[in-house]
């Protein structure tokens, strides 16, 4: 009997289960207590998967347990075994009563404020009983932050929604890009300039902003749209890395910002917000679904994409710049 055979019949889902009990907690004596298994059962077990695998698993020092390399590998796939059953669970469960299910899901903040806003408002009207988790994630950490979409490759959620960066996405993640977006100017819906048909950029230059850092994604958009333009950055400006911020201050004081188009196409009205008529010069970006090649997805996550594909049809054939 190989060694693939003899884990296989010998290695339970269980044994991974407490496994990651015990690197979670750092301590068998935790393990055994969340397990309600005592500590001589939770060593007992270790140790003869360590037997059954040929190596050690995890070390045992004054600081508590951690993991070796081994056991951070067997670990790693034991989340994707798990994440398969739970799927596996919730299709059974879904394909019983197909109006509930889970779906999670990431996404930066304008596209949270915009396009998922939305999308999740028709999900839920169709589907009452579903549940949807939502995590917010900073667009510098699907971009540059290692490991690039930690959450997606941690099965933490689903899928993620937003900007699809070339060529970062590497050989396990697939992409479907959803539309093309790009940045807007905007404003409160009672500030003058909105009611104004005609307005340039530099009519604005010397009025109130509120711009994002500039060691953001977003932040560099600004200053480019200035730059662009032939204008310095606006002097009488507010710094947040928070669209509420933006939106707040937009909306409710006489200041200006920029925000993707989707997001104003999508919840402007809502947030009381108005597209001032501005081109700014500058070349669109994709937005869609990343998600893991080889993840089954639960009925309900594959009905939420198919929504989010028809909720933004009308957007790809416009301009969105």
């Amino acid at each position: 009997m190989d060694l693939v055979d003899r884990v296989a019949s010998r290695l339970k889902l269980r044994d991974l289960r407490l496994l990651d009990t015990v690197v979670r907690q750092g301590s068998m004596a935790k393990a055994a207590i969340q397990l309600n298994l005592s500590q001589p059962a939770i060593s007992k077990a270790i140790a003869e998967m360590e037997h059954v695998l040929g190596v050690r698993l995890i070390d045992r020092g004054r600081q508590g347990v951690e993991p070796t390399p081994h056991g951070l590998a067997l670990l790693r796939r034991g989340i994707a075994i798990y994440d398969e059953l739970r799927q596996g669970v919730a299709e059974i469960e879904q394909l019983s009563d197909p109006t509930t299910g889970t779906v999670r899901v990431a996404a930066p903040e304008p596209i949270g404020a915009g396009l998922l806003t939305a999308l999740i408002a028709q999900f839920t009207q169709k589907y009452p009983r579903a549940v949807v988790h939502v995590t917010l994630t900073p667009v510098a950490s699907l971009q540059f932050v290692e490991p690039r979409y930690r959450d997606l490759r941690s099965r933490n959620v689903d899928f993620v929604v937003g900007p699809i960066f070339e060529p970062a996405l590497e050989d396990d993640l697939i992409d479907e890009p959803l539309l093309q977006d790009g940045p807007t100017v905007a404003a409160g819906v009672n500030n003058p300039w909105a009611k104004r048909r005609n307005v340039s950029l530099r009519d604005l230059v010397d009025e109130p902003w509120v711009m994002q850092p500039e060691d953001t994604m977003a932040g560099r958009t600004h200053i480019e749209a200035f730059a662009a333009a032939g204008l310095p950055m606006p002097r009488n400006k507010i710094i947040s890395a928070s669209v509420h911020v933006q939106i707040g201050l937009a909306a409710a004081q006489r200041f200006f910002t920029i925000f993707p188009y989707s997001m104003m196409h999508f919840s402007a009205a809502r947030l009381s917000l108005k597209a001032i008529p501005i081109k700014l010069k500058m070349a669109p970006f994709s937005v869609g679904i990343v998600r893991l090649k080889k993840r089954s997805l639960s009925p309900a996550a594959q009905e939420f994409i198919r929504m989010a594909r028809d909720i933004t049809k009308p957007l790809r054939g416009s301009r969105s710049t």
